[in-house]
């Protein structure tokens, strides 16, 4: 399963949505996914991928992980991945 893939289910996992319903085009807040969401699902990517996530929760304005879009998560997710396998 690619890392997109895996983000769009762990996404789809915590909006209670089909993965057919997550685009990568689709907004957090449009999937209904809330701040505690948002946190279990950043959870749910460390531990998937094994990487640690540079998440400010209490800021995310101010955190290097881009959680403006589902394709901007799984670009960050990638990138995550590549740096640890580098």
């Amino acid at each position: 399963m690619s890392v997109k893939d895996r983000v769009i289910a762990i996404i789809a996992e915590q909006a209670v949505l089909d993965v057919a319903d997550v685009t990568m085009d689709s907004t957090l807040e449009s999937l209904g996914i809330d701040s505690l969401g948002l946190v279990e699902s950043i959870f749910a990517i460390e531990e998937a991928f094994d990487v640690s996530v540079p998440f400010n929760a209490n800021d995310p304005s101010q955190s290097d992980f881009d959680i403006s879009s589902v394709a901007s998560i799984v670009a960050a997710v990638e990138k995550l991945v590549a740096d640890q396998h580098a």
